[in-house]
């Protein structure tokens, strides 16, 4: 915990930036009957019959101190698409930095192995080198920044009915793009200090 606190406490530099990965998914809803459109006085209207169509996975990539978010939407959440993202950090968004101080939590994907499940061990090797990771604790991925992105995502974005993957990814890109040119920012007060204090129950007793 206190060393993603005080990865956070960083100054920002453009050649080691940090960066907050999360994911989530929510599942593909169709119409079966038409909603009525909205009219004055009167909101829009929808059959509280619905079709299922599958499941999309959403990966929030978040650079804090830059106000940058990056997102992606895939159809599974496995080490190859976890690959996929980290080869989209250090190759298409970082392309030009030193080292991605890269924080996230303990899911069993989320490890540099699974590049050597993606990729060929030489560029395997290349990409893990672009990284260095600060794990969230176990039963903590509060402490992860993107998770915050992810739940202002769900209530801005994913609160509706999406009925296909290619339309969850337009209305999550425009929503990315969106919070990007407002600058928005994560307002994050919570210090290794606090950490001592009110969570002080997790530290060993001497």
């Amino acid at each position: 915990m206190e060393d993603v606190l005080e990865v956070y406490k960083l100054p920002y530099d453009p050649l080691r930036p940090v960066v907050c990965l999360d994911e989530t998914n929510r599942q593909l809803i169709g119409e079966t009957i038409m909603p009525l459109p909205a009219k004055p006085g009167k909101p829009r209207k929808f059959d509280f019959q619905y079709e299922r169509n599958g499941v999309a996975n959403i990966f929030m990539m978040f650079e804090p101190l830059a106000a940058r978010r990056y997102t992606a939407v895939t159809d599974t959440r496995t080490k190859l698409d976890f690959a996929a993202c980290l080869q989209d950090l250090a190759d298409k968004y970082y392309q030009h930095v030193e080292k991605i101080l890269l924080v996230m939590d303990n899911l069993n994907t989320h490890s540099l192995s699974s590049l050597y499940e993606a990729f060929p061990p030489t560029e395997a090797r290349r990409l893990a080198e672009r990284f260095e990771i600060h794990h969230t604790p176990k039963h903590a991925s509060w402490l992860n920044m993107a998770e915050i992105e992810i739940g202002v995502l769900s209530r801005q974005c994913l609160n509706q009915r999406i009925p296909c993957k290619d339309s969850m990814a337009s209305k999550v890109a425009a929503w990315t793009n969106r919070r990007n040119e407002k600058t928005l920012r994560v307002d994050w007060q919570f210090t290794t200090d606090d950490a001592r204090v009110k969570l002080k129950h997790l530290y060993p007793k001497f």
